[in-house]
């Protein structure tokens, strides 16, 4: 079951992503760009997450996790502060 609901939320995460992406290249709102690389790092996110949880039984992976979320945050909070349009 678990498996499961993992890679149903890599395709979400990456669903979203490619609609934002979509959007962005449709309407040129810089916000929707930087969304959309927030979901590309949360689709990372959540790619490692099934590594570290179903195929690395051994190795810890969550470093690198806590690191690709960090990392995607900080990709969106750069677009909400610095994007002024």
């Amino acid at each position: 079951m678990a498996q499961t609901i993992y890679g149903l939320c890599t395709l979400t995460s990456l669903a979203c992503a490619w609609m934002l992406l979509t959007s962005y290249r449709r309407n040129g709102v810089r916000l929707l760009f930087w969304s959309g690389l927030c979901f590309i790092g949360m689709s990372v996110n959540n790619v490692l997450l099934v590594l570290d949880k179903l195929v690395f039984l051994q190795v810890d992976l969550l470093p690198l996790r806590l690191a690709s979320a960090l990392a995607a945050l900080l990709l969106l909070l750069y677009g909400l502060i610095y994007e002024n349009k």
